[in-house]
């Protein structure tokens, strides 16, 4: 690369750098040495995908546009936390846990936007958003725990509750939160802010060390409570650790993905990976390829064709997922393998027991 295409480079990348990353948290200055290390984050990505472009040429990692750059940073980063926690979920049968607090995020972001009209608060609706799913999450295990209800049953209350509370806050103030809640709902690359992209990021670096510590732990309570129980292990400490990270996945995807699909990232890549897939382990690093693809090619078939990202990403997660079961019965026919069933995966061979006496 010559030394002028070199210039050009580091003089766009200073020059087009969106102006809001010089802005502090809307918040105060609390947390304004983390976030800085954030900004910095995204500089260097910003510095990466503006080299990308001059090698590739694609229009949509131009220098102009820094909320594409945001939106695929948050993109990588949903296709790592999404099937990383729906591994879990679905192998416990809780694929739909993730609707309940995608509704209750969104009473959540409803929270955020009601403050901030009424006494200007001036807090990131997704702050809020994260509060809030983590509460909910907690309270559809406690229902469970103190009235015997099925999850489902707990989850249903959940959802109903925390999407009344949202669509009441936004009647209460219809006017100045109707248009702003439409981007949380369907999802939209375009308001991917340094701010929301610096909250995701702490998300990812939460939800991936907490899931590294307690993968053992997490595996035995997924697969045979009563074992896990027995065995010392808190099943319902990593109950709730398991809903938290949960409510953390789904507020991250929300700024993407939308209220209404963000729950399909958790379920869809996994499905596809158990197609193919011999062991737990084997499985998860399957649904993160098969996610990570799915985010990628939905978010270029957005930008170039001008549709909603939230339902093409879905759309082309969908049509992984269908290959994925017809290379499973192929794999099937041909004698490869057996295909399993969505709770039937081998669990890896793993001293779940160690270190569980100190929980």
């Amino acid at each position: 690369m010559s030394a002028g295409v070199a210039a050009t480079l580091v003089t766009s990348a200073t020059a087009a750098a969106d102006p809001s990353l010089l802005l502090p948290m809307q918040s105060g200055s609390v947390g304004d040495p983390v976030f800085g290390v954030l900004l910095w984050l995204l500089e260097q990505w910003y510095w990466l995908m503006d080299w990308t472009y001059y090698l590739t040429n694609l229009e949509m990692l131009s220098p102009r546009y820094r909320f594409m750059h945001r939106a695929i940073l948050v993109g990588l980063c949903v296709g790592v936390m999404a099937p990383l926690i729906g591994t879990f979920l679905v192998h416990r049968q809780l694929a739909l846990i993730g609707d309940a607090l995608a509704h209750t995020g969104f009473a959540g972001v409803a929270v955020g936007l009601f403050l901030n009209a009424v006494i200007d608060l001036g807090v990131s609706p997704y702050l809020t958003a994260v509060v809030v799913a983590m509460i909910a999450a907690l309270f559809i295990e406690l229902i469970s725990e103190v009235t015997d209800a099925y999850n489902d049953v707990s989850m249903a209350i959940v959802l109903s509750t925390g999407f009344a509370l949202g669509t009441t806050l936004i009647s209460l103030n219809a006017g100045g939160l109707a248009v702003g809640v439409n981007q949380f709902l369907f999802g939209n690359l375009s308001t991917v802010s340094p701010q929301s992209a610096a909250i995701l990021l702490v998300l990812f670096a939460v939800i991936v060390g907490t899931v590294a510590l307690t993968r053992n732990q997490l595996l035995y309570v997924t697969f045979d409570e009563t074992a896990a129980a027995v065995s010392g292990i808190s099943v319902n400490w990593y109950n709730r650790v398991m809903v938290m990270l949960t409510a953390m996945v789904v507020v991250g995807a929300m700024q993407i993905m939308g209220v209404i699909l963000v729950a399909a990232m958790l379920v869809v890549p996994v499905a596809g990976a158990t197609q193919v897939s011999r062991s737990f382990s084997e499985s998860l690093v399957v649904s993160v390829v098969l996610a990570e693809l799915a985010v990628l090619l939905g978010i270029a078939v957005a930008f170039y064709a001008g549709v909603t990202a939230g339902g093409i990403i879905v759309l082309v997660a969908v049509g992984i997922y269908v290959c994925a079961v017809a290379l499973g019965k192929i794999q099937s026919a041909r004698g490869d393998r057996g295909t399993p069933d969505m709770g039937s995966i081998e669990v890896d061979t793993v001293d779940v027991g160690a270190g569980a006496g100190d929980d």
